[in-house]
């Protein structure tokens, strides 16, 4: 694998960006928590996905990088990177047999999923089922009021074919709404079952991302999250809460015009989501090639 090398006014700009970048997010979020301010969008981004802020700020080359000057030896404190003559980089050897399992694991998973077509019929209905049947002090968000009440959201559960194939969505569903889901993902069926249309695979890129940090280029690992942000966004926008007082109106799912904008989107989603799940599986290649002898 050829070496791109950066000089020191070259990758710190990098450095200095990519922290710019990440701010915009974990500014926010901290002013929020000091504050004692939950926000049912976005805090996922930072409670479901274990990525602390201050990981998501701090920058990595990615494999094939080699960062001149004093400052680059700053890195060395992570046994994953190395000294050469030229400077400092990312021992990819040494992170691969490090995360064996990850990169195993992620490879598979990613490449399975880009494989198949974009289904587009669950209609946002998982958020549904993870308040079905529940008593208002049950409820997860429960700041925030139910657009239909709760009679109201237990009917379109029960009215429509709820069909969610992600494990990490369906394992929330409540008890009741179990049974009444078209598919029973487990965590050994997740590499049969996930496909790019799911707005949870597409928003788990993100965590594919960071769980290879830090040989994820650490703009890989933003331009995720981002498009994690955006996805959540229409995913709680399909939800059954009233958010519109946050910025997020409505996508009505109930309804067959609010069924036809979601899978829009979700379309839209899964066309964005393409590229990047492509560099995280060139990622696991290039990771993947250094488990094999004479690799």
């Amino acid at each position: 694998m050829g070496e791109a090398v950066l000089s020191e006014v070259e990758w710190t700009a990098r450095r200095d960006a990519h922290a710019a970048r990440a701010r915009r997010w974990t500014g926010p979020h901290h002013e929020r928590r000091a504050a004692g301010r939950k926000h049912p969008v976005l805090d996922f981004l930072f409670s479901y996905y274990s990525h602390r802020p201050s990981r998501l700020e701090r920058w990595h080359p990615g494999p094939g990088v080699v960062l001149e000057g004093a400052a680059a030896r700053d890195y060395l404190r992570w046994p994953v990177y190395r000294e050469t003559p030229d400077g400092v980089t990312l021992d990819v050897a040494a992170f691969a047999r490090e995360r064996a399992n990850t990169v195993d694991f992620a490879r598979r998973l990613l490449t399975a999923t880009a494989s198949r077509p974009p289904r587009l019929g669950c209609f946002g209905l998982h958020e549904w089922a993870m308040v079905y049947r529940q008593r208002p002090e049950q409820v997860r968000h429960d700041a925030w009021p139910l657009r239909l009440g709760g009679a109201g959201t237990d009917a379109v559960v029960e009215s429509q074919r709820v069909q969610c194939g992600h494990f990490d969505a369906f394992r929330f569903f409540t008890p009741e709404a179990r049974p009444r889901n078209a598919l029973q993902p487990t965590r050994e069926t997740q590499v049969e079952l996930e496909q790019p249309g799911c707005l949870h695979a597409n928003m788990d890129l993100f965590k594919w991302a960071y769980k290879l940090d830090p040989a994820t280029p650490s703009e890989l690992v933003v331009d995720c999250f981002e498009l994690a942000v955006r996805v959540r966004g229409l995913d709680m926008r399909a939800s059954p809460y009233d958010l519109a007082a946050l910025g997020y109106p409505p996508v009505r799912v109930e309804t067959a015009e609010g069924r036809a904008e979601y899978a829009r989107q979700q379309a839209a989603f899964a066309e964005e989501a393409a590229p990047l799940r492509a560099r995280l599986i060139g990622l696991t290649d290039v990771l993947s090639r250094e488990l094999v002898p004479g690799g």
